[in-house]
């Protein structure tokens, strides 16, 4: 509180929010983002921004990650224990959903979801406590076709590519087949893999000699073994150099060689992008342990302990604590906010205007509202994004607001019976007679498709 007794408005740690001009910025990757999800024809939904605890529990959650809910004025009886809480990513609840909508929906359904997510995390640079999330996931029944493992980092490639970013996102791919079934060759139990896992995905963040440490350490490792485990994660290139790579090593084990396979079909069917934007690398763990194949994150080619700014997987049953019904599926999530605050931190954004009007109707005088008010609704239902002066002040003052909002046009009505409307250009300081019924900018700077015209 401030001396007066007010309360002083400051921000608050971990939940960003930008200003209108940036926002606008924010809103038109969403709309890029969402044009590439339809394009590959994944259809929308969006789930409550809670969940019952139980949900969210069911698969891979830390209890330090999630927010319940309560009521301040909640009565006695309510009962002590938490039921629900803000979701933590977007793959649980879409679980939910396909769960309860089973007998709805056409398989294999393909969804995309963008909406904010609660975490329970320090803040930190690229970390957030209240953050959106865009995922597609595509689920089926019973069996997922391979070819949708090499689709989904194809849809990330694209949104990157789309968005023109000024630094180069790397593609990473593995697979946790190949992770598992290693592990057990070197003689590492199915009860110790997930704690092994768990320690080697912190291997870009640490270090591999401080990896190496918690792996005997923590895990119980011996030397020898944690260095066999981090001989695997150091392995990168094509699909043919990985599996090269992986039998030089001199383990056999089945699981392993049908996740080598897998990502050998994936990235040959990735060959197509560009050199580089797409690499396996079987140091990429995930550490949520609903992923059971093809796993992968996207990177700053020049900042990687940045940490990711998408990722994803496959998980065979992530339905199973919903439904009593086998459904594989494989997801990505792009982590919108955390590259956004990147670009922000960059200064790489460069907002063309701070507002989204597009045309402002001046009042010249108070016995001409009518008139700006009818021209107004004229433009607008053409299309046109239109703001009326708020009040009919000078006029100086009114094209000063329009500067300074960055509005690209000025209309002008009539200031007497029998003269024409008049529109000028606020960049190119000229000026011309115009009929709001037909009038069309001719510089490109509106992109957009009017209506009636």
């Amino acid at each position: 509180m401030s001396n007066n007794g007010k309360y002083k408005p400051k921000p608050i740690s971990g939940y960003p929010e930008w200003l209108p001009e940036y926002r606008a910025i924010e809103q038109q990757w969403m709309d890029i983002i969402r044009e590439v999800f339809e394009s590959y024809g994944y259809a929308n939904i969006e789930t409550p921004s809670v969940e019952e605890l139980d949900a969210l529990m069911a698969k891979g959650a830390a209890d330090k990650e999630i927010y319940t809910l309560s009521r301040l004025q909640a009565d006695e009886d309510d009962g002590s224990d938490a039921r629900l809480a803000l979701h933590f990513d977007l793959t649980v609840p879409f679980a939910r959903y396909a769960a309860q909508y089973f007998n709805d929906l056409t398989f294999p359904f393909k969804r995309y979801q963008m909406q904010r997510v609660w975490r329970g995390e320090r803040p930190q640079k690229g970390r957030f406590r209240e953050f959106y999330q865009c995922d597609i996931d595509v689920i089926n029944i019973d069996n997922l076709p391979l070819h949708f493992d090499a689709e989904v980092p194809e849809v990330m490639h694209a949104v990157y590519s789309r968005l023109d970013l000024p630094e180069k996102i790397q593609i990473r791919i593995s697979n946790r087949k190949i992770l598992t079934g290693y592990l057990q060759g070197i003689g590492i139990t199915a009860d110790h893999i997930q704690d092994v896992t768990r320690i080697l995905d912190k291997l870009e963040k640490i270090g591999a000699e401080a990896v190496c440490g918690q792996l005997v350490d923590e895990a119980g490792l011996t030397a020898e073994t944690a260095e066999k485990a981090l001989a695997l994660a150091s392995i990168r290139g094509d699909g043919y150099a990985v599996s090269e790579a992986v039998t030089a090593l001199g383990i056999e084990n089945d699981v392993m060689q049908e996740g080598l396979e897998e990502l050998a079909f994936v990235l040959g069917a990735l060959d197509h992008l560009p050199e580089g934007d797409v690499i396996g690398d079987l140091s990429i763990v995930r550490g949520l342990d609903y992923y059971t194949g093809t796993i992968l994150e996207a990177v700053l080619v020049d900042d990687p302990g940045f940490g990711s700014v998408g990722s994803g997987g496959r998980y065979d049953d992530l339905t199973g604590n919903f439904i009593n019904r086998n459904m594989p599926g494989i997801g990505i999530s792009i982590g919108l906010t955390r590259l956004f605050a990147r670009m922000m931190d960059r200064k790489a954004l460069s907002p063309q205007r701070f507002s989204p009007t597009e045309i402002l109707v001046i009042q010249p005088d108070k016995d001409s509202y009518d008139m700006a008010h009818e021209t107004a609704a004229v433009l607008r239902n053409r299309g046109f994004k239109v703001e009326l002066f708020h009040s009919p002040t000078k006029l100086k003052k009114q094209l000063a607001y329009a500067e300074k909002k960055g509005i690209p046009y000025v209309w002008f009505p009539p200031f007497a019976d029998g003269k024409d409307h008049e529109v000028k250009d606020m960049q190119e300081h000229t000026q011309e007679n115009a009929n709001p019924a037909n009038w069309q900018p001719q510089d490109g700077r509106i992109l957009r498709l009017q209506k009636n015209v």
